[in-house]
């Protein structure tokens, strides 16, 4: 199994109990209120029949992404007996990606009313020997290539 790890901050809640997240060796680079920065090789095992990265692995990784933007590291009291989650999304598929490229999702909030919210997510692919591979939070344009945009829709419910 791949080993899920979060660099430069304390480890997320929801990364807890996230074996799929665990499974696709998601790093998490940066994760602020409304935001988050993560990565992942791409691996055999996540490519389709064409060869290249399976959109359905491309859209979870974003969706990941997504859930850490949507959910406080650190709850408040207030905020302990709730969860975000999504309430729909939508992804364009713009460019392929292929084995060994790293992919790199940035999600950002873009707007948030009561118990709803809107994140915008942008995957972006380098090869793995490329400098942009490693790219910079503070710098998202520097992650390569834009190869998909992800749009979520979320809302914040009770705790069952």
């Amino acid at each position: 199994m791949v080993e899920t790890t979060l660099s430069g901050a304390a480890q997320h809640q929801i990364l807890k109990n996230d074996y799929a997240s665990e499974w696709m060796g998601l790093e998490v680079l940066k994760v602020d209120d409304g935001h988050a920065t993560v990565r992942m090789k791409l691996r055999q095992e996540m490519l389709n029949g064409f060869g290249m990265a399976h959109g359905g692995m491309i859209f979870a990784f974003a969706d990941s992404a997504f859930a850490l933007a949507c959910n406080p590291a650190n709850p408040s009291p207030s905020e302990a007996d709730t969860i975000t989650v999504a309430a729909g999304v939508d992804i364009n598929f713009l460019k392929p990606a292929y084995q060994g490229q790293v992919i790199t999702a940035v999600a950002n909030r873009r707007a948030n009313n009561g118990r709803s919210g809107l994140y915008d997510i942008q995957i972006f692919a380098a090869d793995a020997s490329d400098p942009a591979a490693s790219g910079s939070p503070e710098d998202p344009g520097s992650y390569g290539e834009l190869i998909a945009e992800f749009r979520g829709r979320s809302r914040t419910i009770s705790k069952k």
